[in-house]
């Protein structure tokens, strides 16, 4: 993510929550907090380059904690999502990270749902932690460090594509890209 995404990803997080982030959010984790990672979705278009999507994870100690994952409502059921969370998940491997952890509110089952074909397991609820309307949190995690399969790491997982099978594929017209930056 650069500063000049700013104003592009904060649009996208207000179409995608009711509680988004301010732009002094975004521009705060990019500039001044070391501890975060940031990227952004992209697709060309004519007129120029869209951000369709971000990814912000935390750093803390050999934790990555991913504190916001949205998508242009335009641009789901791509596989953006999936590819944001990858590869900010191998940095956060690279980096050191042996666990990542998140709060996702209890209702919303398609992100329940990403996150479970990424491994991540239902730990916790946080009663009435979204304060728009008292929703729980649910908490979910993901040990980083340990086999998804006999042989297999976590990282070389998450490097094969494998999260992404059965793949989904932009219909005909589709400019996805495909880059995470």
């Amino acid at each position: 993510m650069q500063l000049e995404d700013v104003a592009q990803v904060t649009m996208i997080d207000r179409m995608s929550f009711s509680m988004p982030w301010p732009e002094s959010a975004f521009r705060y984790e990019l500039v001044n907090n070391p501890s975060s990672l940031l990227w952004v979705a992209e697709v060309e278009q004519p007129e120029g380059r869209r951000v369709v999507g971000s990814i912000v994870v935390w750093m803390i100690l050999d934790e990555a904690h991913i504190a916001t994952l949205a998508v242009h409502p335009d641009y789901r059921r791509l596989g953006i999502s999936k590819q944001l969370l990858a590869v900010a998940l191998i940095q956060a491997i690279q980096q050191g990270a042996v666990q990542a952890t998140l709060e996702v509110r209890a209702n919303n089952l398609a992100a329940q749902a990403l996150y479970r074909r990424f491994h991540f397991e239902v730990v916790g609820r946080r009663p009435r932690y979204y304060r728009d309307n008292n929703e729980d949190a649910i908490i979910m995690t993901v040990r980083l460090d340990q086999p998804v399969a006999p042989g297999l790491s976590y990282l070389e997982w998450l490097k094969s594509g494998k999260y992404a099978e059965p793949s989904v594929h932009p219909a005909s017209g589709g400019s996805y890209s495909g880059g995470a930056s």
